[in-house]
C-alpha cells in the first residue's frame, strides 16, 4: 500500500465578483495563503497541478510566484477541475515524484449561464439549437425526470436552497451571505422549471489552493495536517445520462458519481455512515438531491424526508455544504472543487467558527461533478 498523503496548507480567495482583480491574481493570492498556512516557500514545491476555464492558463501563476522550473500541469475537466487537480497531486506524491505538491485553481467568468459550443464537445449543431447546451435547461430537464421517477416534490428543491443560503450567511468568504426564506425562494423567477432563480449557482470569480506532502513528513511541517484517505476521478460509462448526453440509452448505466464514490469508499476503507461532514456538487438544487443518493448517503427518493427533517443541516446527522456550497458561493470552475476540500479541512481542523459541525469531526467527504460526465471524490481524515 502506498503512503498516505496529507494536506498541510489551505488558501482561499473569496468567491464572488472582484472587478479590480484578474482571475489569476485571485489564484495567486489563494496560493500564497496556502503556502503561508503550510509554512513552506514556493521554491520548495516539487510539482503543481492547476486549472482555469476562462481566466488563462493556470501555469501562468509561475510568473507571479516565481520561475523555479518546477513541472506545472494545466488541468481541464469542467467543474471537476479542482477534484482532478488534487487527485493528480496525490498520485504524484504517492508515486514518489514529489515531496511537496500544490493543487490550485482560479477563474473569472462573465455574467450569465454557461453555454458552450456543441462542436467543442463532439456534438451536432441541433443539440445547441434546441437549447440543451445551456446548462440551466439541461439540469432542469434532468431534475424534472428524477423528481418524477422517485416521487419527490418540488418543495425539496426549496429546502436545498434555503439551507445553502442560511449556511452561506455564516461564511465570511461566501458570495451570497443573506439567508432567504422558504417563500422567497419558492416564489423567485422561473428560469427553467422546476428550477427557479435562487435554486441555481452563478458563474463566479475566485481562487483556491492546497499544499500537500507525504503524511510521514506532515507533522514536521504542520500542526493540523489532514490526511487524504482517497482521491478518485471517474468518467462516464456507455448508458449513463450526463451533461451533453444527446440521448437516453436503452439500458441505463451507473453515473460516474456512483463509480467514483464506490471507489473512494473502498480506497479509504470506510462507508457513508462513517462520514461526519459532506460537500456535494450543487450546481443547482436538483443536482444536490440527485448527488446525495448517487454518493451513497441515502436511497433514491429519501432526500425529501432528510431535508424536511433537518438531517442535512450543520447540526444534523449528515451536514451537507456547510459553507453554503455552490449556491451561496457561486462557481469559478477552476477553484470550485478545491473550495470544497478547503471547507472540509476547515471543519476537520475545528476552525469553522459559527458553522462548525458539533462534536469532533474526524472524516470528511467532497464530491464534484463536471461536463461531460466527470466526478471527483475525496475522503479526508483528521
Amino acid at each position: 500500500m502506498s503512503e498516505d498523503v496529507a494536506i498541510i496548507g489551505i488558501g482561499l480567495h473569496p468567491f464572488g465578483r472582484h472587478d479590480e482583480l484578474s482571475g489569476r491574481a485571485q489564484g495567486a493570492r489563494a496560493l500564497r495563503a496556502a503556502l503561508q498556512d503550510a509554512g513552506v516557500s514556493w521554491n520548495q514545491v516539487d510539482v503543481a497541478y492547476g486549472g482555469s476555464h476562462d481566466a488563462g492558463n493556470a501555469d501562468a501563476l509561475c510568473n507571479d510566484l516565481g520561475l523555479t522550473g518546477l513541472p506545472f500541469i494545466n488541468v481541464a475537466n469542467g467543474c471537476a477541475t479542482g477534484g482532478s487537480a488534487i487527485a493528480s497531486a496525490v498520485a504524484a506524491i504517492r508515486a514518489g515524484m514529489a515531496e511537496i505538491a500544490v493543487a490550485v485553481g482560479f477563474d473569472k467568468h462573465p455574467r450569465g449561464a454557461f453555454n458552450p459550443l456543441p462542436r467543442d464537445w463532439g456534438l451536432p449543431d441541433w443539440y445547441g439549437e434546441t437549447g440543451l447546451m445551456l446548462t440551466t435547461q439541461f439540469f432542469a430537464l434532468k431534475t424534472r425526470r428524477y423528481l418524477h421517477e422517485h416521487g419527490i416534490g418540488e418543495d425539496a428543491l426549496v429546502h436545498v436552497a434555503e439551507r445553502a443560503y442560511r449556511n452561506g450567511a455564516l461564511n465570511p468568504k461566501a458570495w451570497r451571505r443573506r439567508a432567504m426564506s422558504h417563500e422567497e425562494i419558492a416564489d423567485s423567477a422561473p428560469v427553467n422549471l422546476p428550477l427557479r432563480q435562487y435554486m441555481f449557482c452563478s458563474p463566479a470569480e475566485g481562487g483556491a489552493a492546497l499544499v500537500l506532502c507525504r503524511a510521514s513528513a506532515a507533522k514536521r511541517l504542520c500542526e493540523k495536517p489532514v490526511t487524504v484517505k482517497a482521491a478518485v476521478v471517474r468518467t462516464r460509462h456507455h448508458g449513463s445520462f450526463e451533461v451533453f448526453s444527446p440521448a437516453l440509452a436503452a439500458q441505463q448505466a451507473p453515473a460516474p458519481t456512483v463509480t467514483a464514490s464506490r471507489a473512494a469508499f473502498e480506497q479509504a476503507g470506510v462507508g457513508p455512515r462513517d462520514i461526519d461532514v459532506i460537500q456535494i456538487q450543487d450546481t443547482d438544487s436538483g443536482s444536490e438531491i440527485i448527488h446525495l443518493a448517487e454518493n451513497g448517503f441515502c436511497e433514491h427518493g429519501e432526500q425529501a424526508r432528510l431535508l424536511r427533517d433537518g438531517e442535512t443541516e450543520i447540526g444534523g446527522r449528515l451536514p451537507v455544504n456547510t459553507d453554503g456550497g455552490c449556491l451561496a458561493n457561486g462557481e469559478p470552475i477552476g477553484a470550485s472543487g478545491l473550495r470544497q476540500v478547503i471547507e472540509v479541512c476547515t471543519q476537520l481542523r475545528g476552525e469553522a467558527a459559527s458553522r462548525q459541525v458539533p462534536g469532533r469531526a474526524r472524516l470528511g467527504y467532497t464530491h464534484v461533478y463536471g461536463a461531460p460526465g466527470v466526478s471527483g471524490v475525496t475522503i479526508l481524515q483528521r
